[in-house]
């Protein structure tokens, strides 16, 4: 009877390889067996760490290969046996392996699909580790190594080519870097550079999981680069990308899961070779503040920005300088053309520049609103200052309202808060009340490089006063940003929002290029995906990124403008759902948790995060400290919250997401620092949390179940619902004690 069992668990998991296929992982290597003697610890299968992980990628329009170099370490005591294995990606071809043992060259065994599945089938019975059930093959390469000597290391190097898809104009490339279940200690060292190459022009290029840099080497070349030190990788590094020859490029991407509004994420990005006659002429006024809490470093590095970002005006552009304390003085008293002569002056106004006096805010935004002229040209005011208003009109509300009544021309002001000594409330609200961003340099930071990275940025617009038309099929709602920005050379805009309706339907994207209304007009036959579409939820990534924005927005709303019960329920219900866990939204969370426990209206074991309070006293009080800071209009905490509101209110990857993820500790049960955010995992767009117990679905709290469907690990039930449904994989991949949601119904793995 056992051995029928055994027999049958061995068809099913057969079937659940073949069904998953598609998703694969980075090489690891796998110790099946203990050594001997055996080890009196219990005994895990990845035993070694992973010294570095280093790809490179050259993507030919839609042809990439892959370049893997990984280092691994046997910290142990022990010689041991293990097998390198990479688990193939489908339609990849292998171009080349190498690894020495003993300065000999290895060989590998390319193994089919039936022996490839035997290989995972022995791992996952022998070892009762459910990790692996979330990865597939098509076939699989496997190295014998031995011997693994103790304290010494190994390198693996490999590569493939494959062909990507392209999904509604949009080209993705996946490189599974979670690694963290195959390593026993995080990472020294990951990387990910990546070379893109197409003949037509490279227009949006985004990377939703990881904070990566892109550069844009021509028209057709981008170079786009990832690397972090002693991180364990949880995430799988996606890169999007388009490329057409029209002036702005769109991306659009959508996700819908049954009885739901859809996610949309749509990318605008312009032509990188806009012509000097394509470029907007702008006027722009540089307003600093040389109070006498500037002396020294702070006005030193300020007047270096200041003289860069004068030096970079485009020809054509018009400008003004005013300079405040006691009170407010321009360079011109009115905007003048940049030409060589004023371009002088200006340099001896910046090298005259001192500190001394006051704080006049009030006088000298009433100059920078101010403008005679052409009025149909972009208007910025980029405005420096490190105090709060002392001289003039000193009530925040009075100030608000006068730069309200004097800004007719909808006039976009840019502040830069210097240091901690400034009322971070005020400066927020005239960037609000503006439709432009805030920026905060610590005492540590330096001036100089901020302005000048900002204003690089929006040095040559080519596209204002932008406005979004949809075709009447398709019903959008909860957009972000709010209001759209200007289109700036070099730049992109990232969109997210809700949608209802489905089809083919016609993106307009209005606005003026110098001058005239010009119109793009994107057809998109699939973006917006039916919820009966094969493909409607595959890009998981959108909802938690969305639900950042929006979480921002609301955080924002409660700073300046004060708490109401309907904004708190709606970011507590949005931060769980989707696992945006921050030291604000935490706090929020545990409240709800324990009155709903309290009421009876969740059972314990549904918590998500109400464990860690409770093991931890102090990372309540923590957070509820934190989650007090909201209130505070100046200081360090004030301009903290300050940026990581505004973070998550322009999130584009997870990195964003996870702001104060450093506050966020707390000691388990066990006495073991552990870290929040580390709990946490999106799958199927929404979050699943390790409680201690269980993992549990967040969307558990907010349904009722008549039944739980509870399957014991390893069982034949267990491989029955892998076989009928292996969506299921990713779930229980997790672990042993798993609570999820699937086609409505509740399934409870245990042990």
């Amino acid at each position: 009877m056992f051995k029928e069992k055994i027999i049958k668990m061995a068809l099913f998991l057969v079937m659940i390889i073949g069904l998953t296929a598609g998703i694969f992982a980075d090489g690891f290597i796998v110790v099946p067996h203990p050594p001997h003697p055996r080890p009196p610890h219990p005994f895990t299968p990845f035993p070694l760490e992973v010294v570095y992980h280093k790809v490179k990628v050259e993507i030919n329009d839609q042809i990439a290969t892959t370049f893997i170099d990984q280092e691994f370490y046997n910290p142990t005591h022990r010689r041991l046996e293990g097998y390198y294995l990479f688990p193939i990606p489908k339609n990849a071809v292998i171009k080349k392996f190498s690894m020495f043992v003993n300065g000999k060259e290895m060989q590998a065994e390319l193994l089919d699909a039936k022996k490839a599945r035997k290989i995972y089938e022995d791992i996952v019975r022998r070892q009762m580790d459910p990790a692996l059930l979330e990865y597939s093959n098509t076939g699989v390469f496997k190295v014998r190594i031995f011997p693994i000597e103790p304290h010494s290391k190994k390198r693996v190097k490999i590569s493939y080519h494959e062909f990507l898809k392209k999904d509604n104009n949009t080209i993705e490339y996946l490189y599974p870097l979670n690694t963290e279940k195959f390593s026993a200690k995080p990472l020294k060292n990951v990387s990910v550079h990546v070379e893109i190459n197409s003949k037509a022009e490279l227009k949006n290029i985004y990377c939703p999981t990881h904070k990566a840099e892109i550069v844009r080497k021509s028209k057709n070349r981008a170079i786009i680069g990832y690397e972090e030190k002693n991180v364990r990788p949880d995430i799988d590094f996606k890169l999007y990308y388009t490329y057409d020859d029209s002036k702005v490029g769109f991306s659009l991407l959508a996700y819908r899961k049954s009885g739901e509004d859809g996610y949309f994420f749509l990318s605008l990005s312009p032509s990188f070779e806009f012509k000097r006659k394509d470029i907007v002429e702008k006027d722009i006024v540089f307003v600093l503040d040389t109070s006498g809490s500037m002396v020294g470093e702070k006005l030193s590095q300020a007047k270096k920005a200041l003289l860069f970002c004068v030096e970079n005006l485009n020809r054509g552009d018009r400008f003004d300088i005013i300079r405040f304390s006691t009170e407010a003085e321009t360079l011109f008293g009115d905007l003048k053309p940049f030409t060589p002569s004023n371009r002088n002056k200006a340099r001896e106004f910046i090298k005259e520049l001192r500190a001394i006096g006051g704080t006049n805010i009030d006088e000298a935004l009433n100059l920078a609103l101010k403008r005679e002229g052409k009025k149909e040209r972009p208007y910025l005011v980029i405005f420096l200052t490190d105090g709060k208003p002392t001289i003039g009109e000193t009530n925040e509300d009075m100030l608000l309202k006068k730069i309200k009544k004097n800004n007719i021309d909808q006039i976009r002001i840019f502040t830069f808060g210097i240091g901690n000594e400034i009322n971070t409330h005020l400066l927020d609200k005239i960037t609000e009340m503006t439709r432009a961003y805030r920026t905060y340099i610590s005492p540590e930071e330096d001036i100089e490089v901020k302005v000048s990275n900002f204003y690089t940025k929006v040095q040559s617009p080519v596209f204002t006063d932008l406005k979004l038309e949809f075709s009447p099929n398709i019903k959008v709602s909860k957009i972000y940003p709010i209001e759209l920005p200007d289109l700036f050379k070099g730049s992109s805009i990232s969109i997210f929002g809700r949608y209802r309706g489905s089809g083919k339907t016609k993106i307009i994207l209005k606005g003026k290029m110098r001058d005239k209304i010009q119109k793009f007009v994107f057809d998109s036959k699939s973006g917006f995906k039916s919820i009966s579409s094969p493909d409607s939820e595959k890009n998981d990534f959108i909802p938690p990124l969305w639900a950042a924005r929006r979480i921002g927005y609301l955080l924002d709303q409660i700073r300046l403008h004060g708490k109401s019960k309907e904004l708190i329920d709606e970011i507590t219900e949005l931060a769980r759902t989707y696992g945006i866990i921050t030291p604000y939204t935490s706090y929020l969370i545990v409240e709800d948790e324990k009155t709903r426990v309290r009421r009876r209206e969740i059972r314990v074991a549904d918590q998500t995060l109400g464990p860690a309070a409770r093991s931890d006293r102090e990372f309540e009080k923590r957070n509820k400290e934190e989650f007090s800071s909201i209130n505070k209009k100046s200081g360090s905490k004030s301009v903290q919250v300050s940026e990581e509101f505004q973070e998550l209110n322009r999130a584009s990857n997870f990195v964003q997401m996870r702001q104060g993820k450093s506050r966020l500790g707390f000691v388990d049960k066990q006495g073991n620092i552990q870290n929040i955010t580390q709990q946490v995992k999106n799958i199927q767009g929404r979050a699943i949390y390790n409680n201690g117990q269980f993992w549990v679905d967040s969307v558990i709290q907010d349904q009722k179940f008549k039944k739980t469907i509870r399957i014991q690990f390893g069982s034949q039930k267990y491989f029955e619902l892998l076989k009928n449904k292996p969506e299921s994989a990713q779930f229980l991949a997790l672990g042993q004690n798993v609570r999820f949601v699937l086609k409505d119904r509740l399934y409870e793995i245990y042990e």
